[in-house]
C-alpha cells in the first residue's frame, strides 16, 4: 500500500468494473523516491516543530553524526556489540541481517499466517518448541517455500521466531536515529488554562509527529514496521481470547523494536516506562500513524504540479479529472466574494475620506476658496459626495435675466447686486439644495449645515433687500419726474 500508484491498461473487460484506488499519498511517495533530500528537510523541518530537538540529536536524526545511545561508552557494551557482529556473519540470508525486501518477504509469511490464528492464549508470552522454530528458522534462511497451514507448526512457534527474527537485526527496527525523537514524543503532553504542562498525553501531537517521522524511516523499514502493527493492533482486539492487551504487547516487543541493542535494563531504567508507554500508543493508533499528514501531501502536491517543468503527463491527467473540473467553479465563486469584499472595503474608505474631507471644508473659515470647493462638491454630487448612490445630474445653470427690470437693477445698483448673487450661490437657497447634498449634510452632521432657523433669516434679509430696492427705485423715478 505504501508502493507508488502503477497506471496499467487492462483489457480483461471483467476488471473494467472494478473501483479505481488512488492512493491519497502518490505526490508524498513520489518526493521521497526523486527528490529524497527535499522531502527530507520538508518533514524534519515540522518534525522540529512539535518536538525540541537539540543541535546534536537532530544532526543525529539527520545522518550527519553517529547517533550516542546509553550505555556506549561502556566497556561491557562494545564487548557485546563486537559479540554479535561476528555472530551476525555467521547468520544466513534473512535472519541476522541487515533488513532486505527479501527478508521482509520471507517473515511476511509468517505474520500473515499469525493473523489466521489470534486466539491463542499467551499468543507472543508463551515460548513454542525450539526444535520446530530452528527447522522453521533454517527452512526461512534458505529461501525454501514454508507451509505454515499443514499443522507441523504452532502458532506460538512462529510467534516466538518472529520475535527472534526482529531481535537479531543489526538494529532496531525503529533505527538508532531515532531513537531520541521517540523520548520526546513520549513528553508531549496537554497545557492547562495557565500555559503549564499537565501530566495528559497530547495523543493529537504525538499522532502527528509519528506521522512524520515514520515518513523518513528507510523503506524497508517502514513496510515491515506497517505490517508488524498491523497484526499486533488485530491481536489486541482479541484480547479477551488470548489474553494479550496493548500494552502486554509492547512489553514483548519494545525491546526488539525501540531498544537500542547491546544495551541493559540498567542503562535505560530512566526511559523505560516512556518506552513500553510509546510502543504501547503506537499499537493503538496504527492505523492513522500510516497517513502523511495532510499539510505534507499538500506540499508534494504544489511540488510538482505547482510548476509546469515538474509536471507529467499522468499529472496533467490527474489535473484534468472531473473532480477538478467541478472545483474549478468553486474557486472561481470563491475569487470572485473575495474581489466583492475587497471593492466594498475599498468603497467604505473612500466614503470615509470623502466625508472627512467635506467635514473639512465645512469647517474652513469663509473664503473664496471655501466657495469653490462648496461649489464643487455641489456640482459633482456622485463623484465627490460620500454616501451617495445614485447618480444625479447637475443642477441646471440659472440663465441670465435679459428683461428690462434686470437691466436697470444691474445699472442702478451694479456691484452690490452681483455680490448678492454671488452670496446666494455660495449659501443656496433650501428650494434648490439637492436632495444628495441634504442627505451629506445630516449624514456627516457637518456644525456649518443650515438650520430652520438660518433659512428663515436669509429669507427675511432676502426680502429687505427687495424692499429698499423698491425704494430706491421710486425715489428715482419721482425724481426724474
Amino acid at each position: 500500500s505504501d508502493a507508488i500508484c502503477n497506471f496499467v491498461i487492462c483489457n480483461d473487460s471483467s476488471l473494467r468494473s472494478q473501483p479505481i484506488i488512488f492512493n491519497p499519498d502518490f505526490f508524498v511517495e513520489k518526493l521521497r523516491h526523486e527528490k529524497p533530500e527535499v522531502f527530507t528537510e520538508l518533514v524534519v523541518s515540522n518534525i522540529t516543530r512539535l518536538i525540541d530537538l537539540p543541535g546534536a540529536e537532530l544532526a543525529q536524526l539527520m545522518g550527519e553524526e553517529d547517533p550516542k545511545l546509553p550505555g556506549a561508552n561502556s566497556t561491557a557494551s562494545g564487548f557485546f556489540r563486537s559479540l554479535m557482529s561476528l555472530k551476525r556473519k555467521e547468520k544466513g540470508v534473512v535472519f541476522g541481517s541487515p533488513l532486505t525486501e527479501e527478508g521482509i518477504a520471507q517473515v511476511s509469511q509468517l505474520i500473515e499466517y499469525l493473523h489466521k490464528n489470534l486466539r491463542a492464549e499467551g499468543l507472543f508470552r508463551v515460548p513454542g518448541n525450539s526444535i520446530r522454530q530452528q527447522i522453521l528458522k533454517d527452512a526461512l534462511n534458505s529461501g525454501t517455500d514454508i507451509d505454515l497451514d499443514s499443522g507441523e507448526f504452532h502458532s506460538n512457534d512462529v510467534a516466538t521466531l518472529l520475535k527472534m527474527f526482529l531481535g537479531e537485526l543489526p538494529e532496531p527496527l525503529l533505527t538508532h536515529k531515532h531513537f531520541h525523537a521517540h523520548l520526546k514524543i513520549a513528553d508531549l503532553t496537554l497545557f492547562d488554562e495557565k500555559g503549564n504542562k499537565t501530566s495528559t498525553p497530547d495523543k493529537e501531537r504525538q499522532i502527528e509527529a509519528l506521522q512524520l517521522l515514520f515518513l523518513i524511516l528507510p523503506a524497508p523499514n517502514r513496510s515491515l514496521l506497517k505490517l508488524l502493527l498491523d497484526l499486533l493492533y488485530q491481536t489486541a482486539k482479541k484480547q479477551d481470547k488470548n489474553k494479550m492487551s496493548a500494552h502486554n504487547l509492547a512489553l514483548m516487543f519494545a525491546p526488539h523494536i525501540l531498544w537500542p541493542r547491546n544495551v541493559t535494563a540498567n542503562d535505560l531504567q530512566e526511559n523505560i516506562t516512556k518506552l513500553n508507554n510509546g510502543v504501547t500508543f503506537m499499537i493503538k493508533h496504527s492505523q492513522k500513524l500510516f497517513k502523511a499528514p495532510a499539510y505534507i501531501r499538500e506540499c508534494a502536491r504544489l511540488h510538482y504540479l505547482g510548476s509546469r517543468a515538474h509536471t507529467s503527463k499522468d499529472d496533467l491527467d490527474l489535473l484534468t479529472s472531473p473532480s477538478s473540473k467541478e472545483l474549478q467553479p468553486l474557486k472561481s465563486q470563491k475569487r470572485s466574494r473575495l474581489d466583492t469584499c475587497h471593492q466594498e472595503e475599498t468603497q467604505q474608505r473612500t466614503e470615509e475620506a470623502l466625508k472627512e474631507l467635506f467635514r473639512h471644508v465645512h469647517n474652513m473659515p469663509d473664503s473664496a476658496k471655501k466657495k469653490k470647493l462648496i461649489r464643487q462638491f455641489n456640482k459633482h454630487p456622485t463623484a465627490l459626495t460620500p454616501g451617495s448612490d445614485v447618480p444625479t445630474s447637475p443642477a441646471p445653470r440659472r440663465t441670465r435675466s435679459r428683461s428690462f427690470s434686470g437691466l436697470i437693477k444691474r445699472k442702478v445698483l451694479g456691484t452690490p447686486v452681483i455680490l448678492e448673487r454671488k452670496s446666494r450661490d455660495a449659501t443656496p437657497e433650501p428650494g434648490r439644495v439637492s436632495k444628495e447634498n441634504v442627505h451629506l449634510l445630516q449624514k456627516c452632521g457637518s456644525p456649518a449645515h443650515m438650520s430652520q432657523a438660518k433659512l428663515k433669516s436669509l429669507e427675511g434679509r432676502k426680502e429687505e433687500s427687495c424692499r429698499r430696492m423698491r425704494a430706491h427705485l421710486l425715489s428715482k423715478d419721482s425724481s426724474s419726474l
